[in-house]
């Protein structure tokens, strides 16, 4: 991020077994310039050089759904945007987490398409994103969680605490350094048909998707927000959610507005050296996060965009 100190970094190399690493793995390094490090394997008949360089960049406002992380070793999608920067502005980058991690866990998902949180075609324009609530089969029957929300946030997705505790394996926002002012895009949603709580139906309730964004004060960059504070801690400084959401099967604008917190103010100077982080949060069922919801429960989302105030 812009704020990152690139003249102390250390990188850390997973090398093949025996081959070593010239300057060595875990040493601190200046990249004001781009740095060189060479490869040799173990009978040192082999030897090749790759440059590294540090490019700063910030959280991008626009989010399309159009694009995903290519790599064959990957089982579900895995969303990104990217906007190149230019002399004046930083790169605008973010790779988007997902339950899809937690998800595999079940054995359930056959391909990619089986996951809670996919691309898909017939967005507003191009591509979209859809959120699924699945059934998590016997493996999620066996530790309580009978069913995954799709859900896609900014922030990472903890998956050594994805059973141990759910709720803080879901880790919301990354520095931002401008102030938002609304949330606006479009969605569709259709409820399933049987809302349960600990795999039981619950008579007469139907299910609610989800779509907020959360703007909080950081002093410490590795402090993030989790499942279990994510809406209530005093941390917070404005909040944008939709409220009662509507089943609809055509696509149906949002613009939520970021409202601050009671005695909330905003210190510039910490908002430029990165203090404050954002996140957005999509689910395909309102309590997922506490397994209650309906199977089948479906959100899309497109067409997303980020209104700030410049600093």
């Amino acid at each position: 991020y812009k704020t990152a100190d690139i003249t102390k970094q250390k990188l850390n190399f997973v090398l093949p077994q025996g081959a070593t690493i010239n300057p060595p793995s875990g040493i601190e390094n200046d990249f004001t310039t781009p740095q060189k490090y060479t490869v040799t394997s173990e009978d040192g008949k082999w030897s090749a050089v790759y440059t590294v360089e540090f490019v700063k960049s910030e959280l991008p406002t626009n989010y399309h759904f159009e694009t995903l992380t290519e790599s064959s070793a990957n089982k579900y999608d895995i969303f990104y945007e990217f906007q190149e920067g230019t002399s004046t502005e930083p790169s605008k980058i973010v790779q988007w987490a997902s339950g899809n991690i937690g998800y595999d866990l079940t054995g359930m998902a056959k391909e990619s398409n089986d996951y809670p949180t996919v691309q898909v075609n017939d967005g507003k324009i191009g591509k979209c994103l859809k959120l699924e609530t699945k059934n998590t089969g016997s493996f999620g029957a066996g530790v309580n969680m009978p069913i995954a929300a799709g859900n896609l946030f900014i922030g990472k997705f903890d998956v050594s605490n994805a059973l141990a505790d759910a709720l803080k394996a879901t880790q919301f926002g990354l520095p931002f350094y401008k102030v938002p002012q609304s949330l606006k895009g479009y969605y569709k949603f259709k409820a399933g048909d049987i809302f349960t709580e600990n795999g039981k139906p619950v008579e007469g309730k139907k299910d609610q998707c989800d779509i907020y964004a959360i703007f909080y004060e950081t002093d410490n960059n590795h402090e993030m927000l989790d499942g279990y504070n994510a809406l209530t801690s005093p941390k917070l400084i404005s909040v944008a959610r939709i409220e009662d959401p509507k089943e609809t099967d055509q696509w149906t604008e949002f613009n939520l507005p970021f409202i601050m917190r009671p005695g909330k103010t905003i210190d510039q100077a910490k908002l430029k050296a990165g203090k404050y982080k954002l996140s957005i949060v999509f689910s395909s069922s309102i309590e997922g996060d506490h397994f209650r919801g309906a199977v089948g429960s479906t959100l899309y989302i497109d067409e997303v965009e980020l209104i700030f105030k410049e600093n």
